[in-house]
């Protein structure tokens, strides 16, 4: 058994306590559940209390000898961030590409000249499991030491069987063996694979009946999805793919209306989606029917910012009452960062989110949009003890300073692994 740890006196302390389940919507989203002077009392890994410094030391006054004590004085607490997409598992890098965005060449430009994914793909085919691993290590340290203790993880960098599993392997090994919590995403379907050009559902048959079973058996990856896009995965095709990971049970998630509108958002309701994904040119109709399907929108601030794209419309998202998930959207193309603070600061820049529905969307919805909200994304009692202590003293100075890394400490199942 390891000692307890004691953190007293905590500036602000953020539980996202809520007597409401599932992903939170409209005026929810604001609701941090604040404790101010606040304290937590942790044991083998999980929250045993949470209140007042004064509360906290009252229930443990007979056992405070035996904790490491944090004093969290002028300090802002939080759950642990949760980064509920990314693509984190690959070979190789695109710097080049920047360059070439710079220049005036578009993404899909690039993607259909055989850069962009099918880039990443050879590369991804090319390297070794010990090189995948070695590059993801490297960047799950840094969402780590970014106050990340938790980041869904998508193959699709293979788009044949051999490589799609290796990248699903590598994330389990690293599930077992890295501090964060690695939750597996399967996307065969991220673009159709050069080899099968023009024979597109051929493809989608090769995924439904080699790929898919394996993945299943295996037990490799939680959730199925698909890039519905114009020129990637038309909506009928990403339904098929969607109902064929069903019957093997796998969550659907679905990339959607990020170039064109597209009916993604529409059929991210009707396949009864966890989340969609992007959403940047999702129309009015696909956001009202999220809302009534209760299905999570994970957006993606820096995904725009990197494209030089209008970021998807957070606030009207909000408003309508879609509950919103952000995410960092980790990956070598459009992406290439780790860093959740900057997601939480873009969501407000560019998306118009309060600071607290920005910390909503970074722990609890994110947490929903992966299905753990019944262990992470808030702190509370039989919850893990995933707790980052900030260099802020409060919520709105996190969002408010931007560009900058507020980490000064991070616990991860009551580890402390940073700080």
């Amino acid at each position: 058994m390891t000692k307890p740890i004691w953190i007293k006196n905590i500036h602000q302390l953020t539980t996202l306590a809520s007597k409401e389940e599932g992903p939170r919507s409209k005026a929810a989203m604001s609701a941090l559940g604040i404790i101010e002077d606040g304290s937590l009392w942790i044991e083998d890994g999980v929250i045993q209390s949470v209140g007042s410094t004064e509360e906290v030391e009252r229930l443990y006054a007979t056992r405070i000898h035996e904790a490491d004590i944090v004093d969290a004085t002028g300090h802002l607490v939080t759950p642990g961030l949760v980064d509920p997409h990314t693509h984190i598992a690959f070979g190789g890098s695109r710097e080049r590409e920047f360059e070439m965005r710079l220049e005036g060449v578009s993404y899909m430009d690039i993607m259909n000249a055989g850069g962009g994914i099918h880039a990443t793909t050879r590369m991804t085919r090319e390297a070794k499991e010990e090189e995948i691993i070695s590059q993801t290590t490297k960047r799950l340290d840094s969402f780590l030491h970014h106050g990340v203790t938790t980041v869904e993880g998508k193959s699709g960098y293979g788009m044949n069987l051999e490589t799609e599993l290796k990248q699903l392997r590598v994330m389990k090994q690293l599930q077992q063996s890295h501090p964060v919590d690695l939750v597996p995403t399967f996307m065969g379907a991220h673009a159709v694979p050069p080899e099968f050009k023009g024979r597109e559902d051929e493809f989608i048959d090769h995924l439904i009946d080699e790929m898919l079973p394996v993945v299943a058996d295996e037990k490799l990856a939680e959730f199925n999805d698909v890039f519905c896009e114009k020129d990637v995965f038309t909506p009928e095709q990403s339904k098929r793919i969607l109902e064929a990971g069903k019957k093997y049970g796998l969550i659907p998630k679905i990339h959607a209306d990020e170039i064109v509108a597209y009916g993604g958002a529409e059929l991210a309701a009707k396949v009864g989606a966890i989340s969609a994904e992007h959403l940047l040119k999702a129309s009015d109709e696909g956001i009202k029917a999220m809302a009534k399907a209760g299905t999570i929108a994970c957006l993606l601030p820096a995904t725009a910012l990197y494209l030089r794209e209008d970021a998807a419309n957070g606030r009207k998202m909000i408003d309508e009452g879609v509950a919103v998930a952000i995410s960092t959207d980790c990956n070598p193309g459009s992406s290439p960062t780790t860093s959740m603070p900057l997601v939480m600061n873009l969501a407000c820049i560019s998306m118009r989110m309060t600071p607290a529905e920005a910390l909503t969307a970074a722990t609890y919805n994110a947490a929903c949009a992966i299905n753990r909200q019944d262990k992470i994304g808030s702190l509370e009692v039989g919850k893990q003890a995933d707790v980052v202590l900030w260099n802020v003293k409060n919520y709105q100075e996190l969002q408010y300073l931007f560009g900058v890394n507020h980490t000064k400490t991070v616990w991860k199942k009551g580890v402390k692994v940073v700080g």
